[in-house]
């Protein structure tokens, strides 16, 4: 009887936990009422709220190159230099936005269209229970980011929140996706990246052909 009831206390306080847990997030990161829902949506919340505070640390200090604020220990490191953990494509120029650079390529990865491929963008996606979150670092380029949105949702991802920032040509994005149920047509963290990439250079092309018409 006795541990009947220190049972029922432990289930208790947990359901009270997820309670409280679940009321700190927005609805849309837990939809569902159960366990898991609960704790993967908190786990891409907090991701998101990383992601805000990393972008909100490269406003600070592009605040502080535009106010000559230097460290004075020669120059500078790119603005948005730790962004990045693991992504799926990478720049080795870093802030530069190389087109010649090449995917930097987990072990693990063997999503087709991923190794070997030429990378014109830093993209690292990850992703739990139906959520993804997406950061991109490219050059920026008109329309870009409506058209990165629109061709996501083509896909069967929802933009639930996003950050922008910008310095000089380049531009660094911050997604907070979720699938569509039955809709999404991707399934892994790879496919999701390779999908960002292929809108990127689609977008690319499509101000190529701008520009040369242009005589840019």
């Amino acid at each position: 009887m006795t541990h009947i009831a220190v049972e029922r206390n432990r289930r208790r306080q947990m359901n009270e936990y997820l309670a409280v847990l679940r009321s700190l997030m927005p609805p849309s990161y837990a939809q569902r009422g159960d366990q898991a829902s609960i704790v993967g949506g908190a786990i891409n919340y907090v991701k998101e709220l990383e992601q805000l505070l990393q972008t909100l640390e490269v406003q600070k200090r592009i605040k502080k190159h535009n106010d000559g604020e230097g460290d004075g220990a020669g120059e500078s490191p790119s603005p948005f230099s730790g962004f990045f953990t693991f992504p799926q494509y990478s720049t080795s120029g870093g802030g530069g936005g190389d087109a010649h650079n090449r995917i930097v390529k987990p072990a693990e990865t063997t999503a087709t269209g991923v190794g070997g491929t030429t990378a014109i963008a830093d993209i690292e996606a990850s992703m739990v229970e139906g959520h993804a979150s997406v950061k991109v670092q490219a050059r920026r380029r008109p329309r870009q980011l409506l058209k990165l949105v629109a061709g996501l949702h083509q896909l069967g991802l929802t933009t639930l929140h996003l950050n922008m920032t910008t310095v000089a040509t380049m531009a660094m994005y911050s997604f907070s996706l979720k699938q569509v149920e039955d809709g999404c047509k991707l399934g892994s963290v790879e496919e999701i990246a390779t999908a960002v990439h292929e809108i990127l250079e689609r977008i690319q092309e499509e101000q190529a052909l701008v520009d040369a018409k242009t005589g840019l």
